[in-house]
């Protein structure tokens, strides 16, 4: 059963607050492994009882623009920063017997996120918080900890 956003559930419960970034994982289809914002990225998910929630994560240590107005960004600055970072907002709902966080995005850095729903398997370990997403080309695997 999918809770609605204002539903009340002991996961629901659990995933209410702020969660910072300790590792991002990907795998390829074929095996390989990746770490898409490097081994130490930044990163902060937050949920909130009114069943909203946010995800930002980035590389640590981003470079700078040359020019201090956004604006004025070179194309390779552009690009190097949109691979540097990942973000999306919206509102979620938890199915506890699929054991997923649904994250229905209204806005992302990556448009084709928009309108989506993303579903993330959800592991507690004390105070971690562990999610993981499948397609066919990829797999990632996130750990969080609460604030």
């Amino acid at each position: 059963m999918t809770a609605s956003p204002l539903t009340y559930s002991p996961v629901r419960d659990r995933l209410l607050g702020c969660w910072r970034l300790i590792s991002y994982q990907s795998q390829s289809a074929s095996g390989e492994v990746s770490f898409p914002l490097g081994q130490d990225p930044l990163g902060q998910l937050a949920y909130d009882a009114s069943g909203r929630m946010s995800a930002h994560l980035m590389r640590r240590n981003p470079q700078p623009f040359d020019n201090k107005n956004l604006f004025a960004a070179q194309s390779a600055e552009k690009s190097r920063a949109w691979s540097g970072y990942m973000g999306y907002w919206g509102t979620f709902t938890v199915d506890e017997a699929a054991h997923t966080v649904n994250h229905l995005v209204e806005g992302s850095w990556f448009p084709n996120m928009v309108g989506t729903i993303q579903a993330r398997e959800y592991q507690f370990d004390g105070d971690l918080l562990k999610l993981s997403a499948t397609t066919e080309a990829w797999s990632a695997r996130l750990v969080w900890q609460k604030i």
